[in-house]
């Protein structure tokens, strides 16, 4: 008789706390024990000389989104969650996206049926705030909330989607008081803007004056703005995709202060600079995302940011568009590098290149690759530990990685619909052979095996990073001039 539906069998099993040699059991779709010598399987698997590792949990990633500019992305919720998959990724968090003149309760429908019937994988949804009139404020924000869509995400740029600083108190007021999430893409609007209209109206614009726009100050302002208001309210953000040393010391310099805030940043930040956008004709918009990549000072201070915790979590804030009429180039070659879709892919080779130039690089402990890439994801948004970890009662998502396995990445390498790769001509060392969700072997040595719309939205609760840090809060805490309690 079997004990157990699956063992994994005598691998490496790596969380975020420990390594160690084990077997992994599992029942159902949960792990059922974790150990040495568990009893028999229906089904068994010999994961010797294999590291055993969560399933990653990528927290920001665009899917079958409607670009403010009315473009949309190369992916849908198949093609993306397949190529999630293979790079290892069992859990994606993308965005549903309210354009100006949009309601919540609409655009959370629409989303969960395109989801629904497509994920191969579980997923779980953050909002996107851009029309945060009354209705937005007090009724739907709050009723999104309690249907686990705990997180929602602000521009500071971008003409469509750009929030007033009221606006975004406003926006952080609801979330203090539903102990919800503030993400924020934080650049000076008006730097980017100015700057820009500028360069075209000299006849610069090729993809380069892209990077040349969003300037490095432009991001920490924005920051260091966000922090402030932040603090006046005190209320936890999440600062994403940050790319400059101003930006990541922004972030400690706040945290100084106590402001509860957390950094983020993603594969472009650690292995793309501005020279790659400075490629011949109109190559360079290949690699056009906002903020843009950066130069090798950069790069170290966002491997540094990482190893010291200064940066939270690495998410893919994959993008896809494609390198055609339909995305990057709308106008073809008169494509000036305003009208670019901004953004780059980058779901499935999130954590392959991580764990080539991280850990095996000696970056980056084992440990530390979880953490990074899948626990402390699962702890920021809600869903651990049910995601993110290999404990007993957790979801068995799990990827088994051959650690010597070498491959160059191609654009054929890869799963997802955009046709081409930024990272193409690099060497691999290390990759998800076995992927399982839910205890379910969904690819197995590159072979997929997963129905479409098998995938589960996952309603998320609330995590230590939405409470509050207790200070007192100044002015919005005492008095008005009439000695009228001011409340949020």
């Amino acid at each position: 008789m079997n004990d157990f539906d699956l063992v994994i069998r005598g691998g490496t099993v790596a969380t975020s706390t420990e390594v160690r040699e084990a077997d992994v059991a599992i029942l159902g779709e949960r792990v059922a024990a974790v150990g040495p010598s568990l009893g028999r399987g229906q089904r068994e698997i010999d994961a010797r000389g294999k590291l055993v590792l969560p399933g990653g949990v990528d927290s920001h990633c665009h899917i079958e989104q409607l670009s403010s500019f009315g473009v949309m992305c190369a992916d849908d919720f198949h093609t993306a969650t397949v190529s999630a998959a293979f790079g290892g990724t069992t859990t994606v968090m993308p965005f549903c996206a309210q354009h100006r003149g949009d309601s919540i309760p609409a655009v959370l429908a629409d989303y969960h049926e395109r989801a629904r019937t497509k994920a191969i994988i579980d997923y779980a949804f953050h909002l996107i705030i851009a029309n945060p009139d009354e209705a937005t404020l007090s009724h739907d924000l709050p009723a999104a909330i309690q249907e686990g869509v705990g997180s929602f995400k602000i521009f500071t740029t971008y003409e469509r989607m750009r929030l007033s600083d009221e606006q975004i108190l406003d926006v952080m007021a609801v979330a203090r008081k539903h102990r919800a999430l503030v993400m924020v893409h934080a650049e000076n609007h008006g730097v980017i803007s100015w700057l820009s209209n500028r360069l075209v109206d000299q006849g610069n614009t090729a993809p380069r004056y892209h990077a040349i726009c969003h300037t490095r100050g432009s991001e920490c302002e924005a920051i260091q703005r966000v922090a402030m208001l932040a603090e006046l309210v005190d209320v936890p953000v999440l600062i994403v995709h940050v790319s400059t040393v101003e930006g990541i010391e922004a972030i400690r310099e706040a945290r100084r202060r106590g402001v509860k805030i957390y950094g983020e940043t993603c594969p472009q930040y650690l292995f793309l600079t501005a020279q790659d956008i400075d490629r011949p004709g109109m190559e360079g918009a290949m690699f056009c995302c906002s903020p843009p990549p950066r130069d090798e000072a950069a790069q170290e201070a966002c491997w540094r940011g990482l190893s010291d915790g200064a940066l939270d979590v690495y998410s893919s804030d994959h993008a896809p568009y494609r390198y055609d009429e339909s995305g990057k180039l709308p106008k073809g070659e008169r494509t000036t590098f305003k009208e670019m879709a901004n953004g780059v892919p980058g779901l499935e080779l999130r954590l392959p290149l991580l764990f080539t130039f991280g850990y095996r690089a000696g970056r980056v402990s084992l440990p530390e690759f979880v953490d990074l890439t899948a626990t402390r994801h699962a702890k920021i948004y809600g869903c651990y530990p049910q995601k993110g970890d290999i404990a007993v009662g957790a979801d068995a998502d799990i990827a088994i990685w051959d650690p010597e396995r070498r491959l160059m990445i191609t654009p054929e390498l890869v799963h997802d619909n955009v046709g081409y790769t930024p990272y193409a001509g690099r060497e691999l060392q290390g990759w998800p052979v076995i992927v399982l969700s839910r205890g379910e072997i969904i690819v197995h040595h590159g072979k997929l095996s997963a129905e479409r719309g098998r995938g589960r939205f996952i309603a998320r609760g609330q995590s230590d990073a939405t409470v509050p840090s207790g200070k007192k809060v100044p002015e919005m805490a005492q008095l008005d001039a009439w000695g009228t309690p001011l409340r949020l």
